[in-house]
């Protein structure tokens, strides 16, 4: 017989009282209650002070109830005149606005009382005169009804089904989890995930789950919930990540030698859509800045007179009958963190194309803040959507910036012109689906919507934003404090200073954090401010999101010319490899971190210690044996009796010889020659009319694959482009990377399209 090794969830209740361990009358009405809770398997945590209560209520999201004393005493243990009980109520109800709160108090006392604390508990407990065992019964009964709501549609009815213990002679052939128990392999594999995991990993046979694939049953009604919170007129819950999500889109709205607009700071999967659709391209050209981060489109590459024109004068549609775009595409935010004016986007393109898409993978939490009030697809509420305005999609990734698991993705429509019905657009959804989805997945995606739903949702993110902030701005004040001595020191990319509230120009890291966290104003990129770099950008067009931080490291001045000392980012990113923190994404001279709903402050406070070391370290040239053993230890011949500064410097000096950063900036602010659609050019590769051609052949020759640089996995050259000239920014940009590989191994680069053998680079080509 298998041991039990997963229990029902265990109620637990929090009981706030100052009179909590002693023999007085209080503490002794305090004690019997816990002991009735006992009696009925449910867990009382106590806390005595007001303290104690509030670090409790912020730090454990697994108490089913509240019970608090309505006379506790202030944080100096006096009368408080009910401010501590209120103080507690107002946390509690900040983050959660259903969990049951009982005040307790005595008759004399309750006058006191006004509607605001009132309407924000469930019960009045009177502490000395109720019984006991009718107090938890009370209690225990609204923990019951809170769990029943806590869950979504399909995630209960999957905790129901693994509940009723069914023999099932369908697949999955693991059956619960069975099959894995029959060998030792499958048993570690079992007792590593648990049992819960393999129980509702299921079928489409299993009808009370519904189907996925037809969005009936509970999993309907799952996507229904998830519309609803996320503001859409319907949603589509899609288990192979956000590049499924867009290519479904792509295919439901386009067909083939139909224009679309794209993004050029696209993902990949956009040119999948392409590619599967045969539509045609027309690419709106994002800006970059000196630290090769990216910026928006400018609102000019919207207007409707100049995109007209240009597709007209393409090579790819000048000789179509039917040049009308259908379909706009738009990456928001960027990878780097700036986030667009939607509602200006839309007034530039959603006048005369139907189909607008923005891509918001990297931003699904956007809709539970104000900061970023329209500046995202699904502003405001679904019911004021224009139905004579464009249809609007946008997809995000669940799992990257909320909590869910890996490849959970939403798709969320809000229908206007040429809306596509549902039936229509599920055929493509089931094209890109299947019969046997992993319902952890589809219940994540749930969960991660519960999550963001109500109070819930401004908590998490304010969290987030907060974290973020605290980081920002002690970076700023330990950038500041060493520049005094003369010293160096990283910055985080955000404005040096800012207009505050009183109208006054404030040092960003002297700025209150509490405007901060609620001005968006303050994140704004201004016209003609430096710090930027994206020049007279149109004023409230694009905003920083708060939560991406770029830390940037010395190097590159605001003129974009090189400084006489610095290192890249690449150096950073390594020394904290070797310390156990991994980043985002690593350009040139900026690390990209991510401070996600899962952020906490010891999390950021290490990363913060190990930027000071790799100070100490880098100045006094300490040894890389020490800083990172792994590196000497893999290529000892490179990297034996070097210090940390000297490898900086080493690199430094290859970034200017090459040239790699202006070349990034050149090939990813021009478009090269378009011969073929990524749809023909993959024609071509198909029938095997391509060639592998070495990085020094490549001059003017056709791309038959992508070449997409990992970070951000934005291709810089597509399909059927040409790679111009060897002297050419692409051409320029790869050279660039081989010699970098070849100089420092251990810090290669990641090219999607790109062979590397024996030192040299080869891409696949069209043949000649």
């Amino acid at each position: 017989m298998l041991e039990r090794r997963n229990l029902r969830q265990k109620f637990r209740v929090l009981l706030v009282h100052s009179h909590v361990g002693t023999e007085s009358a209080g503490g002794r009405a305090c004690r019997t209650l816990a002991n009735e809770f006992a009696d009925r398997n449910i867990e009382t945590v106590v806390a005595a002070n007001v303290d104690d209560g509030r670090s409790m209520i912020m730090a454990d999201t697994a108490l089913h109830a509240m019970l608090i004393d309505w006379s506790l005493p202030g944080s100096d243990g006096r009368d408080s005149d009910n401010g501590a009980a209120i103080d507690l109520i107002h946390t509690v109800r900040s983050r959660n606005e259903n969990v049951p709160i009982f005040l307790m108090t005595e008759p004399g006392k309750a006058r006191t009382l006004n509607v605001e604390i009132v309407q924000a508990i469930n019960e009045l407990v009177w502490i000395s005169q109720d019984s006991a065992t009718f107090v938890a019964g009370r209690v225990q009964a609204a923990m019951k009804i809170y769990l029943a709501a806590l869950l979504g549609p399909l995630t209960t009815a999957l905790a129901n089904f693994n509940q009723v213990h069914e023999y099932s002679w369908h697949t999955p052939g693991h059956t619960g989890g069975t099959a894995f128990l029959k060998h030792p392999t499958g048993r570690a594999f079992y007792d590593f995930y648990g049992e819960h995991v393999f129980r509702t990993d299921l079928s489409i046979s299993v009808g009370e789950i519904g189907s996925l694939l037809d969005h009936t049953g509970p999993i309907g009604e799952s996507e229904k919930y998830i519309s609803r919170i996320f503001g859409s007129h319907r949603s589509y819950t899609v288990t192979n990540g956000s590049s499924t999500s867009n290519r479904i889109i792509f295919m439901a709205c386009v067909g083939r030698d139909q224009v679309v607009l794209c993004d050029r700071n696209c993902h990949k999967s956009i040119e999948h859509g392409l590619t599967m659709t045969g539509g045609v391209p027309h690419y709106l050209v994002p800006s970059r800045n000196r630290y090769g981060l990216i910026g928006p489109i400018y609102p000019d590459k919207f207007v409707e007179a100049s995109v007209r024109d240009a597709v007209a004068r393409n090579s790819l549609s000048r000789d179509l009958s039917d040049q009308q775009p259908v379909f706009v595409v738009v990456t928001n935010s960027t990878y780097d963190g700036l986030c667009y004016n939607t509602r200006r986007v839309l007034e530039e393109v959603g006048g005369w194309v139907d189909r607008v898409h923005f891509d918001e993978a990297w931003y699904g939490y956007a809709r539970f803040n104000p900061l970023y009030s329209g500046r995202l697809a699904m502003h405001g509420p679904s019911s004021e959507h224009d139905p004579n305005g464009p249809t609007v999609f946008t997809t995000h990734s669940t799992h990257k910036l909320l909590a869910a698991f890996s490849q959970a993705s939403y798709i969320h429509v809000r229908d206007g012109r040429s809306a596509i019905p549902h039936a229509r657009f599920n055929e493509s959804f089931m094209m890109h689906g299947s019969t046997s989805p992993f319902y952890p997945i589809i219940a994540s995606n749930e969960v991660a919507a519960s999550m963001m739903d109500g109070v819930g949702g401004l908590s998490l993110t304010r969290e987030s934003i907060d974290e973020a902030i605290n980081f920002r701005q002690i970076v700023g004040r330990l950038h500041r404090d060493f520049a005094k001595k003369g010293e160096w020191f990283f910055r985080t990319w955000n404005p040096e200073e800012v207009t505050d509230e009183s109208g006054k120009r404030v040092a960003f890291a002297d700025a209150s954090p509490e405007w901060l966290a609620t001005d968006a104003n303050a994140w704004v990129l201004h016209p003609g401010e430096n710090w930027h770099g994206f020049g007279h950008l149109e004023d409230g067009y694009c905003m920083l999101d708060p939560i991406k931080v770029s830390v940037l490291t010395p190097g590159v001045q605001d003129d974009e010319s090189f400084a006489d000392q610095g290192f890249p980012a690449t150096l950073l990113t390594a020394y904290l490899d070797a310390r156990g923190i991994e980043v985002e994404k690593t350009s040139d001279f900026a690390v990209l971190f991510l401070f996600s709903i899962g952020i906490t402050k010891a999390k950021w406070s290490t990363l913060v210690t190990a930027m000071l070391d790799f100070k100490r370290d880098y100045d006094e040239n300490r040894a890389l044996e020490r800083v990172m053993p792994n590196l000497v230890a893999s290529h000892p011949e490179r990297y034996a009796g070097l210090g940390l500064r000297d490898l900086g410097d080493q690199m430094f000096a290859e970034l200017k010889k090459t040239g790699q950063t202006r070349h990034l900036q050149s090939a990813y602010s021009n478009l090269p020659e378009i011969r073929l659609s990524p749809a023909d050019a993959y024609q071509e590769l198909i029938r095997g009319k391509v060639e592998r051609v070495a990085l020094g052949n490549l001059a003017n020759r056709t791309l038959a694959t992508s070449v997409v640089p990992y970070p951000p996995g934005i291709p810089m050259l597509m399909p059927g482009e040409a790679a111009g000239p060897a002297d050419g920014p692409y051409i320029g940009y790869l050279k660039a990377l081989q010699s970098w590989d070849h100089a420092f191994p251990g810090f290669g680069h990641d090219t999607h399209g790109v062979e590397a053998e024996g030192g040299e680079y080869y891409v696949q080509c069209l043949k000649s």
